[in-house]
């Protein structure tokens, strides 16, 4: 469930008072058009996407017009725009324009919850439109913070001081980004995503969000104080991610999206964290992207492992479990509902394997419980416990994965 672009990640950042550059839909006039180049001199105009559309710009889909003619070619070309990112195809349907935003430099800011440490963390980096996993670490800064206290202008002053931010740019960054964290903390935000921040020139220079992502917990009714249309969140789902979804309880997440159903790998992921990593690194032989942390109870989890099973274990080399150090999930619970309704589908691939990488509460019993389980059914696994790199495990997933690929030629 998320939001990308300004069409209405301007309205998510109006409500903080947050800078965004003025955003125009295409429902706009030739007036109005016009109006907005004689402010910035140019424009640009972006599809809308719903959902998590990403790298709009690598795929040739963001234009940048000076003038009303191109402006309204730029609508017609984009309004209905497609692109494939991976193996997912994304629809726009409609544009935006929004104001060029003159500056000399860019950053990128992110808030999401650590999975290790079950606090907020604000990622902050002072080149923005970049791939973030490809900077090198003293390029980040990793900010965590206590959610009692909140996000304060301390944390970022030694942040930007730290990545060796321009002077006259860290006092206006120290006065707005605090601000993020009172939309993540009060609307139900799981995620909050500004890339790029652009410095936008002047006597004093001002951090203007020039995109915005953002995800919300749909279980949480403080994300329905912001009132946004149905449409933001509607997506097309697959099959999967339909019966996936109508799993929706007050205990335990169940959010999945369809990332390439011929994959080799089938991901019980566990938290944002784990999420985003297992995501990243096993990108298209991963089967599904998905959380169902939130100490989910034993039923609800079978029943979520069966309809993955039903949809993927045919076609899987591995199953993989995979989380932080959890606090309140029930590690033995979980494990427990996933390896019993693999014995009762393992007749639809008795060659697969099974990784674990978890830790938390009753981790020990889950993992004796996966041992005997495992042992019984003549499934090869292999356990990785809390104090293992979830890196270095997704890397092993992909190294056996590999193995098992090239021994079935």
């Amino acid at each position: 469930m998320q939001l990308t672009g300004l069409k209405y990640g301007k309205q998510l950042m109006d409500i903080v008072g947050f800078p965004v550059a003025e955003t125009l839909t295409e429902t706009a006039t030739k007036e109005q058009i016009e109006a907005l180049l004689k402010k910035g001199g140019k424009l640009v105009v972006k599809p809308s996407f719903m959902g998590s559309a990403g790298k709009k710009g690598k795929a040739g889909l963001v234009k940048i017009v000076d003038n009303y003619a191109d402006a309204n070619q730029a609508r017609k070309d984009l309004f209905f725009a497609e692109y494939k990112q991976g193996n997912t195809t994304h629809k726009a349907n409609g544009v935006t324009f929004e104001e060029f935003v003159a500056s000399d430099a860019e950053l990128y800011v992110s808030i999401t919850t650590s999975t290790i440490t079950r606090t907020p963390v604000m990622l902050l980096i002072v080149e923005g439109g970049v791939e973030v996993e490809e900077l090198p670490d003293d390029k980040k800064a990793i900010i965590p913070f206590n959610p009692l206290e909140g996000l304060k202008g301390y944390h970022i002053n030694d942040a930007l001081i730290k990545l060796g931010c321009p002077k006259p740019f860290i006092s206006p960054l120290v006065q707005q980004l605090p601000k993020l964290w009172e939309l993540y903390n009060n609307y139900g935000l799981t995620m909050i995503e500004l890339n790029p921040i652009r410095m936008k020139k002047g006597k004093r220079p001002l951090p203007v969000a020039c995109d915005v992502k953002a995800a919300f917990d749909q279980d949480d009714p403080a994300q329905e104080r912001l009132e946004f249309p149905d449409e933001v969140f509607a997506t097309e789902l697959t099959d999967f991610e339909t019966e996936i979804n109508q799993l929706r309880t007050y205990q335990g997440q169940s959010d999945v999206v369809e990332l390439n159903a011929n994959g080799t790998i089938l991901p019980f992921m566990f938290g944002g964290g784990a999420n985003s990593a297992a995501t990243e690194v096993l990108g298209d032989k991963a089967m599904f992207s998905s959380d169902f942390g939130g100490n989910p109870p034993y039923a609800k989890m079978k029943e979520i492992a069966s309809i993955c099973y039903r949809h993927f274990l045919k076609n899987a080399n591995i199953v993989q479990i995979i989380g932080g150090k959890a606090n309140n999930t029930d590690i033995f619970v979980t494990i427990k509902a996933m390896l019993d309704a693999l014995r009762e589908n393992i007749h639809l691939n008795p060659d697969v394997q099974v990784i674990i990488g978890r830790g938390g509460p009753n981790v020990i019993q889950g993992m004796i419980y996966a041992r005997d389980l495992l042992d019984s059914m003549k499934v090869p696994y292999k356990m990785f416990g809390f104090d293992s790199s979830m890196i270095g495990v997704l890397n092993y997933t992909l190294e056996l994965d590999a193995w098992i690929t090239e021994n079935k030629k």
